[in-house]
């Protein structure tokens, strides 16, 4: 990224939101803070930027990872739980949802760079080295044969790489064939963990060690407030008055239920928001394109318009709980300064683009 910028600190901010929308795309949103968070805070503490110059990376980096799972729906867990109810398959949510989940991650890039133009230093320091990750060992620039432990690692990058991108493709053909995706992804990631115990000498066990439990608290708790809810009744009411709404047209379908969703998200967190929006949506008895047309914009609600609160998603969560290891403050009304002046827009946005596509491609 370094080279790449050339020493602009414009360049820099791009290929940063680049990266994190690849890592989504590859990984998922949780998977992608947790690979990006890490590698921006080493090159920005390299750079000896100021805490206020980091910011803009930072921040716009995790929005943009977190947001990049709207597009497909592997890049989320809970997306991939949503589609299992409503019966719908990966490859059909892909064609339906790319493109408009694109653009909108395209105008929350522009809104993003609009607002934080001012803070991005125009020139950041450039560095020709690389750190490599030498197993299990710190490494040395002055140790015997660098250069080949360096090529080894990069060899090894590239066909982990390699492997993962392999991994999402069988998602995809998995879900066409009827084979079950969750299984695939467990394979997966099974051989992963045992590739880097036999590589890298490291026992799986300390995965156990890394996860941040309390967030996972935190989701469980929302998930048993929110199917309480629905024990009592939440479903039916939002039934009884969503359905007219979504009932005859796309439009207010794709608004109406991706504001609700975006503004569950927010207070409950996206995980039990989007479940309870689309158990909703299973008993409205509506149209299926109609159908399909609702559950797409509760991903868009779930997935963008979750990002106005930071308790909103689980990878923002993990972003700041990484931030606060590394000794790098930001409080929720500095992150929601940013939050609640490109998330709405981006989220009307997102969801106006689905329906000029559903309507230019899909209806007849």
């Amino acid at each position: 990224m370094l080279k790449l910028s050339k020493g602009s600190g414009y360049s820099l901010f791009w290929y940063t939101l680049l990266l994190c929308f690849l890592m989504t795309l590859f990984f998922n949103n949780d998977g992608s803070i947790l690979i990006t968070t890490p590698i921006l805070i080493l090159i920005l503490n390299n750079l000896k930027l100021k805490d206020c110059q980091k910011i803009p990376f930072l921040l716009s980096g995790a929005l943009i990872a977190t947001a990049s799972s709207a597009p497909i729906g592997v890049s989320n867990i809970v997306n991939l739980i949503a589609l299992k109810i409503i019966g719908m398959d990966l490859y059909v949510q892909t064609e339906m949802m790319f493109v408009p989940g694109v653009l909108g991650l395209l105008f929350l890039s522009f809104l993003l760079y609009l607002v934080f133009k001012k803070d991005i230093p125009t020139k950041v320091g450039f560095h020709s080295y690389s750190i490599p990750l030498q197993k299990n060992r710190p490494f040395h620039p002055l140790q015997k044969n660098s250069e080949n432990l360096f090529h080894q690692q990069k060899k090894l990058m590239i066909n982990m790489l390699i492997f993962v991108f392999l991994v999402r493709i069988s998602l995809f053909v998995a879900s066409f064939i009827g084979i079950s995706v969750s299984l695939v992804a467990v394979c997966g990631s099974v051989i992963l963990l045992f590739w880097r115990w036999v590589y890298l000498k490291v026992n799986p066990k300390d995965v156990i060690g890394k996860i941040p439990w309390h967030i996972l608290i935190f989701a469980f708790s929302m998930y048993v407030i929110i199917f309480g809810l629905h024990n009592i009744g939440l479903t039916s009411i939002l039934i009884d008055n969503l359905k007219p709404l979504v009932h005859d047209s796309l439009l207010h379908a794709s608004l109406t239920m991706g504001i609700i969703t975006a503004f569950l998200s927010n207070i409950f967190n996206n995980h039990p928001a989007l479940m309870i929006s689309t158990l909703a949506l299973t008993d409205m008895g509506l149209d299926p394109l109609i159908m399909k047309t609702v559950y797409l914009a509760n991903i868009i609600g779930s997935d963008i318009g979750s990002l106005i609160l930071p308790i909103g998603t689980l990878a923002t969560l993990i972003w700041m709980h990484i931030l606060k290891k590394n000794k790098i403050k930001i409080t929720w009304v500095e992150y929601m300064k940013v939050t609640i002046l490109v998330i709405p827009p981006t989220l009307i946005f997102t969801l106006i683009s689905l329906y000029l596509w559903l309507l230019l491609v899909f209806v007849p």
